[in-house]
């Protein structure tokens, strides 16, 4: 046998895992320890019309476990012909991602170790194929590394919850579980955790505060949560295991039995000291507090969480959140420090952990130019309407455009009828008033839904039992409605809508973190009810947030206290009318044109007081669409803010010059469909341009359009233009063969070369009627012959 000639499957069956297994002489357990050829992530959601494809999964060769869920080193394995250490730099990178200590790469005859645990000396060593360390060889590195007391590493060590499925967490879950577990064994206090929506954030919770609970670190825990159905969720799925240990606290009332608590923090503080529930604990009864959500209350210094977080003081304190909040005012980073982990939305995408999204920017010609009454014109309620100019962001707060309503209403259901009108589709708008005249506009636009069954469309909102009471049939995939929600702030976070397939913009969104959470309704998979990607229809511009670098980048900490300032954030309430932060319009979550939300709180302020503005409310000035463009995510997962045909014509030069390399690259595919497939992964939407400028159109003829300018040519006219040279291919074949051939030609017109070029074909009508596979190949002589009849066929097509 000679070893360079082994795949290098064969290397590592023949080779590596021997030198792993237990049972073959090594010192690892292969069925518990050893993972071979291990997938971590499922591969980019690839959206190309109205198809949908996986990118390729991230694979370990080897990943090696200290125990179940305690990953402790990876290989890259390389056949002979590479050196050993040709593998070092893609396991390094594997290592890195899943946060590994160990990496080591190998061609059959030995092992290259790279130690990250090490910061100076010998970090990589090559080391003989029969030595390759123990599990324990390598936990007490790892383990001196860290400088684990005993009690340390019994935390550590401690085993996940299994339910006996063996279903491992995610590989992104894994490291935020043991670098929380790590850091708590070592006395870390505060911890901040950044997971995008959407990748299991309570799960992850439950995970930790089980590893914690059952090595006895941790006794007794609260999970704060800002939601009832948030709340009552994680009761009855993730938080199951816990049992007769676990209680939510209601009625406010606290009972001492238990030892892991929910709790919604309004249920438990309030204005009046009476109403601080959880003040009838002790302040050391918790060693444990999570707070969920953390943006949304713990990181302004007087919220309700803050006060609770500051009483339980003695407790280890973790923030959960997606979208961390930094601003002139607010920090999350001043009081829980640096995330210990982030894992972000655009990483989910690429991972393919969550859906990728396409952006349909609508733009109405009151948005885009503004209104301005006529003089001394009147509303509908007969009040007369100030004399200024009325922009976006004054409609359906300041002012109320009926015909305005009714367009968006319209062109949600064209899009709906136009792909799917039983897709769940949430509508968020500005306010409640304007939640409910959307629903009205909206039953209008789908009277014979609406007249099948009224839940197909519903408001839910804060105001309205009936409408909360459907929001657990909204986010069930296995119940049809209801279908079109309308709400205003009820569902931006919080609720797990994994089938969520439409998401309608009609409020102005200014703050990068409610704009997160928005978007966050729709990265959800789920594959069983083919909800792959999901669609963004915005209406206000606020997909513009795209474009912000930071939109997807790392929380940054921008509250800087001068010399003579505290280091504690200013109140955010502090200083109106005065030149504080607070009164300068830099906001919560805001920058500059956050100025418009001040003013609607002070707003909502004088409203309180009886100084509410009137808002007027116009029936008769017509509204109409001026623009309609739809954006789609690049092979790299931003969005696409030139044309499609701008974009195509970058595209496809990169690769092809000038017609004449295009022609002759198409000559030389053999299989027309692999070089469409290789097009389609630079970004070129094959699908999009088809329906754009017509199906009937051959892909090749579409981009030579496109990109090159030459003239539209239909599949029919190609068969047309090459009809002598293909009644030549046939005088040469049998009639039975050339009724074959006749048609396989009707099917290139009706749908296109790829589809000739799959055997398939032979089963589709009406070939069927010419004969089974096997009696239509054996009469071109065999498979071998048909396939060159086929060649032929495109050869002619295409000259």
């Amino acid at each position: 046998m000679n070893k360079k000639d082994l795949t290098e499957t064969d290397i590592r069956t023949k080779f590596i895992t021997p030198a792993l297994d237990r049972d073959k002489g090594g010192k690892w357990d292969l069925m518990t320890q050893i993972r071979e050829e291990c997938p971590f992530t499922d591969g980019r959601v690839i959206v190309r019309g109205k198809s949908v494809a996986r990118g390729e999964r991230k694979r370990a060769d080897y990943i090696l476990y200290y125990k179940p869920n305690l990953p402790i080193a990876v290989i890259e394995a390389k056949d002979n012909r590479h050196s050993v250490g040709a593998g070092m730099q893609q396991a390094l990178d594997y290592a890195e991602i899943l946060d590994v200590p160990f990496a080591y790469s190998s061609n059959g005859d030995a092992f290259l170790e790279h130690d990250r645990t090490r910061k100076s000396g010998q970090i990589e060593r090559e080391i003989p194929l029969h030595q390759f360390p123990s599990p324990d060889e390598l936990w007490a590195r790892y383990r001196a590394s860290k400088g684990y007391t005993d009690a340390q590493q019994t935390v550590v060590k401690q085993d996940y919850y299994d339910d006996g499925s063996r279903k491992s967490p995610r590989y992104y879950q894994l490291v935020a579980i043991n670098r929380t577990v790590d850091a708590i064994a070592r006395g870390e206090k505060r911890i901040l955790l950044v997971m995008a929506t959407g990748t299991g954030k309570t799960y992850t919770a439950f995970q930790i505060i089980w590893r914690l609970w059952k090595s006895g670190a941790k006794k007794r825990i609260l999970f704060l949560v800002d939601r009832n159905i948030l709340a009552d969720q994680t009761k009855t799925n993730d938080f199951k295991p816990f049992g007769k240990a676990l209680t939510k606290i209601t009625n406010r009332t606290a009972d001492k039995s238990y030892e892991i608590y929910l709790a919604l923090y309004q249920a438990i503080t309030g204005t009046e000291e009476s109403q601080n529930i959880y003040k009838q604990f002790s302040p050391d009864f918790f060693d444990l507090v999570i707070v969920d959500e953390c943006h949304r209350g713990s990181a302004a210094a007087d919220a309700s969480w803050r006060q609770v977080l500051d009483y339980f003081t003695s407790a280890t304190q973790i923030g959960l959140t997606a979208t961390p909040k930094e601003t002139e005012t607010v920090s999350n980073i001043e009081y829980f420090g640096e995330p210990i982990y982030t894992y972000s939305l655009k990483q989910g995408i690429e991972d393919g952990f969550l859906a990728p999204y396409k952006v349909v920017r609508v733009g109405l010609d009151k948005d885009l130019d503004g209104w301005r009454p006529e003089r001394g014109k009147l509303d509908k309620y007969g009040r007369e309407i100030e004399d200024r100019e009325y922009t976006q962001r004054d409609y359906d707060r300041a002012l109320i455009l009926d015909k305005r309503t009714s367009v968006i209403a319209k062109k949600i259901s064209e899009y709906l009828k136009a792909t799917d009108r039983f897709a769940k589709t949430i509508v968020f708008c500005e306010d409640i008033d304007h939640a409910e005249r959307m629903r009205q506009a909206l039953v209008n636009e789908n009277a014979d839904l609406v007249a099948q069954n009224r839940l197909y469309v519903m408001r839910i909102t804060g105001d309205n039992d009936e409408g909360k009471a459907q929001l657990d049939n909204f986010i069930d995939p296995e119940k049809r409605y209801p279908v079109l929600v309308t709400t205003s702030r009820l569902m931006t976070t919080g609720v797990d809508a994994q089938t969520c397939q439409l998401i309608v913009l009609d409020r102005s969104i200014e703050s990068q973190t409610e704009f997160k959470q928005i978007i966050g309704r729709g990265t959800r998979i789920n594959e069983d009810y083919n909800k792959l990607f999901f669609t963004i229809m915005d209406f206000r511009q606020a997909t513009a947030q795209f474009a912000d670098p930071k939109f997807d980048g790392p929380p940054e900490q921008i509250y800087e206290p001068r010399d003579d300032q505290s280091v504690v954030p200013p109140d955010p309430g502090e200083g109106i009318g005065t030149e504080s932060p607070a009164a300068t319009g830099i906001l919560t979550g805001q920058s500059a044109p956050g100025l418009y939300d001040r003013l609607g709180a002070l707003g909502r302020r004088a409203a309180a007081m009886g100084e509410a503005r009137p808002k007027y409310h116009v029936e008769d000035v017509d509204v109409a669409v001026v623009t309609e463009r739809v954006q789609y995510l690049d092979e790299h997962g931003k969005l696409i803010t030139e044309s499609l045909d701008d974009y195509t014509r970058r595209k496809v030069k990169a690769s092809y010059a000038s017609l004449a390399a295009l022609l002759a690259a198409w000559q030389a595919t053999e299989r027309k469909g692999a070089m469409l497939e290789t097009l389609a992964k630079a970004g070129v939407f094959i699908e999009e341009l088809a329906a754009q400028y017509g199906s009937e159109h051959d892909p090749l003829d579409l981009i030579a359009h496109v990109v090159f300018a030459q003239p539209l040519c239909t599949r029919q006219q190609r068969v047309d233009h090459a009809a002598a040279r293909l009644q030549a291919v046939q005088a040469k074949l049998s009639v039975k063969a050339r009724a074959v051939v006749a048609a396989l030609l009707q099917k290139y017109i009706a749908v296109g070369v790829s589809s000739l070029e799959s055997m398939d074909i032979l089963k589709v009508d009406p070939l069927p009627k010419l004969g089974t596979p096997m009696e239509i190949v054996s009469l071109f002589g065999g498979k071998a012959g048909y396939l060159a009849s086929l060649s032929q066929l495109k050869n002619e097509l295409y000259r």
